[in-house]
C-alpha cells in the first residue's frame, strides 16, 4: 500500500485570510503533489506585521497554533510563514517536528554558493529593516548582505494593487542589482510572493520567494 502523503503546515502569523490562502496555494505548487498543506492563520494578530512589536504579538498564536498542528496526524513539518520568523525558535523547542522559517530559509538559499544578496520589502520600520542585518550575520552571511532596498507608500495600499505594488518592487529590485551588487534579492515577506513569480522574468538574477524556499526545506525533512 502507497504511504500517504505528508502534511506540511504553513502557519501565517498574521490575520490576513487572503494571504493564507495565497501562500498555501503557492506551497500547494511548490509540493506538485509530494505532500499536502494545511493552511492555519493567526487570528489573534494584526493582518500585516510591519513592526517588531506586531511580530512579538504574533508569537503566542503562531506557538499555539503550531503545537496543535504538531499533534495532527500526517503533519511532518512545520512553516512558519512570515518574514521576520515570529515563534520559530519557541516552535522549534516546544515540538519534535521540523520548524521551518521563510525568512530563515530564504537568507540561506539567497546566499547559495556564496552570491552576495540584498532584500527588498514594503515595511520601512527602522528596527525590522535593522533585524534583516542582524539575521544576515547570526546566520553566517553577514559579508554576503547587501542591504535592503524600501518600496515607497503604504504597505497596505500597495498589497491591495498588484499594479503598483510590482512597479515598486521593480525599481526597489533594479536598484539592487544594479546599485547594491545584488546576485540575489529576497522578496522580504509572504505577502510578497505572487509578487516575486510576476517579475522574475525581468530580472536575470534569481528573486527568492521566502514561501518557496521554506517549502522545499521542509520537503526536504519530510522525505516525501
Amino acid at each position: 500500500m502507497l504511504a500517504r502523503p505528508a502534511t506540511i503546515a504553513l502557519i501565517n502569523p498574521n490575520s490576513d485570510h487572503r494571504q493564507t490562502r495565497a501562500m498555501a496555494a503557492l506551497a500547494r505548487r511548490e509540493l506538485a503533489g509530494r505532500g499536502r498543506v494545511l493552511g492555519l492563520t493567526n487570528t489573534t494578530a494584526p493582518p500585516l506585521l510591519t513592526t517588531t512589536e506586531d511580530l512579538r504579538r504574533a508569537e503566542a498564536g503562531v506557538l499555539a497554533l503550531g503545537q496543535a498542528a504538531a499533534a495532527r496526524p500526517g503533519v511532518m513539518a512545520l512553516v512558519v510563514a512570515a518574514f521576520g520568523d515570529p515563534g520559530l525558535a519557541a516552535l522549534r523547542a516546544r515540538t519534535r517536528r521540523a520548524v521551518f522559517g521563510i525568512g530563515e530559509e530564504a537568507f540561506h538559499q539567497a546566499a547559495c554558493g556564496g552570491r552576495p544578496f540584498s532584500i527588498v520589502t514594503i515595511t520601512p520600520a527602522a528596527d525590522m529593516l535593522a533585524g534583516f542585518g542582524d539575521k544576515a550575520t547570526a546566520l553566517g552571511y553577514g559579508r554576503l548582505y547587501q542591504g535592503v532596498r524600501v518600496t515607497p507608500g503604504e504597505p497596505q495600499a500597495l498589497l491591495d494593487c498588484p499594479h503598483r505594488l510590482d512597479q515598486a518592487l521593480y525599481s526597489a529590485i533594479a536598484a539592487a542589482v544594479v546599485e547594491d551588487g545584488a546576485g540575489a534579492v529576497i522578496m522580504g515577506g509572504g505577502p510578497l510572493s505572487a509578487a516575486g513569480q510576476r517579475l522574475q522574468s525581468s530580472f536575470e538574477v534569481p528573486l527568492v520567494v521566502p514561501v518557496q524556499a521554506a517549502m522545499a526545506a521542509a520537503l526536504r525533512a519530510s522525505r516525501v
